[in-house]
């Protein structure tokens, strides 16, 4: 029975799941992605997150491991790991978190002591829930104090920054967010974490493409850590990693294991290798400049149309859309986008009144698109859409009208393999 099965493929033995694999992969060819943390991986990527390597269990470090038959995986990890260093410039890497927030909770348990404080981005602002969100194991474990955007600008405060660190002492201050659509000055950060003594951590997780194509100022020569994912825009595998200085490199790695996991995932190491040796090729870095261009482009083109963006406007590949003038909240337009086959998420905005399952705004990103080859004569064209399906609300005929030229525009820029 067990042989048998060996030899069968998925379709054969669960045709359920198969089905349903199927259905979402036709959704992906079918609607446009604009999601801002979501992408489009390779083949090789693919290939290797479906690879043998899931039945191998290596728990430790390269030949440090628990278990025997680790030869071939401790090639593989030492590959990804000095591909990162070489790709961020970074002196020590850990390539074993299986996610951004794994990253982040273990930087924290490696350098804070419990119930210690730390300083991050407000959630609501463009922060992360591992930022300190008292829903997350972060606001549980630690004290967090929060800085935010300027009201008039949309821009970090950084005056705000530096009174609240001269006032509360962090033993980390966290730079970085998940909705923040400009560039992040890390000097200034380490500016003032100097003047209080505190570690300097930066979560790139968005913007990891751009800072490896060299589109967004980098943060390693500044920061003691950085925390990162492989996926958005490092078109990689849903995973994580973590960058540091040697002076750091025992602490973090302890915290990774045995302080908060257990056996890495060497299916996914292999494929976050891969896509850091994708991300040294010069098509990557073209690629990261359409990113940019095209968000650019979506921006100027929901600008036209009397859309309000947070800090009017983005200099990375995600904008933050406030829709309170439009008279609908986040939760409403991201149903009516995806109705007409335009995949958002719904999104707090500074200032926030509304529950963050309503939200009065949407995040868009340029990633997945930019994958499929459209370029800023399309993202002026996707503005005119999300314009019409919100102000019109699917009245008449007007969201079976955008269904086609969404249609069109998927036909026109398939998923391909590359």
């Amino acid at each position: 029975m067990t042989l048998n099965c060996r030899k069968k493929g998925l379709k054969e033995i669960d045709p359920e799941i198969s089905n349903l694999i199927y259905s979402e992969e036709e959704r992906q060819n079918n609607t446009l992605e604009l999601i801002a943390s979501e992408n489009y991986v390779s083949k090789g990527v693919l290939e290797a997150l479906g690879s043998v390597l899931t039945n191998k269990y290596a728990e430790g470090y390269p030949q440090r491991r628990y278990y025997g038959g680790c030869e071939i995986v401790d090639q593989i990890e030492n590959i990804a790991i000095e591909r990162a260093k070489g790709l961020f410039k970074a002196e020590h890497a850990n390539v074993q978190p299986h996610s951004g927030t794994q990253a982040n909770i273990a930087v924290y348990f490696a350098l804070v002591p419990i119930g210690e404080t730390i300083m991050a981005m407000k959630l609501t602002d463009g922060g992360h829930l591992t930022h300190g969100s008292e829903v997350n194991i972060s606001g549980k474990y630690w004290n967090f104090v929060h800085y935010g955007v300027r009201k008039d600008s949309g821009l970090i405060d950084y005056d705000q920054i530096r009174d609240l660190a001269k006032k509360f002492h962090p033993k980390i201050i966290v730079a970085g967010a998940t909705a923040y659509p400009r560039i992040i000055d890390f000097a200034h950060f380490r500016e003032i974490c100097n003047e209080v003594g505190a570690l300097l951590m930066v979560d790139m997780a968005h913007i990891a493409g751009l800072v490896a194509a060299g589109e967004h100022p980098s943060p390693i020569p500044l920061a003691d850590v950085v925390t990162s994912t492989t996926h958005k825009t490092l078109r990689g595998p849903r995973s994580g990693f973590i960058l540091c200085s040697s002076s750091l490199k025992k602490e973090i790695d302890r915290s990774v294991f045995p302080g908060t996991q257990g056996g890495p995932l060497m299916h996914v190491i292999a494929a976050k290798a891969v896509c850091f040796k994708e991300a040294m090729g010069q098509e990557f870095k073209d690629y990261q400049k359409h990113v940019i261009m095209n968000a650019k482009a979506l921006a100027a083109g929901l600008l036209e149309e009397g859309f309000h963006l947070v800090s009017g406007g983005t200099d990375n590949h995600l904008i933050l859309v406030d829709l309170s003038n439009m008279g609908i909240s986040g939760k409403e337009a991201q149903i009516l986008l995806e109705s007409a086959g335009i995949t958002v998420n719904k999104n707090t905005i500074p200032g926030e009144t509304r529950s963050p399952f309503i939200a009065s705004g949407i995040r868009l990103g340029t990633p997945a698109l930019t994958t499929r080859g459209m370029r800023e004569k399309e993202m002026a064209l996707i503005a005119k859409l999300i314009s019409k399906i919100l102000k019109e609300r699917g009245k008449g005929n007007s969201l079976e009208a955008a269904k086609r030229e969404v249609q069109d525009l998927t036909i026109r820029f398939p998923i391909k393999d590359r």
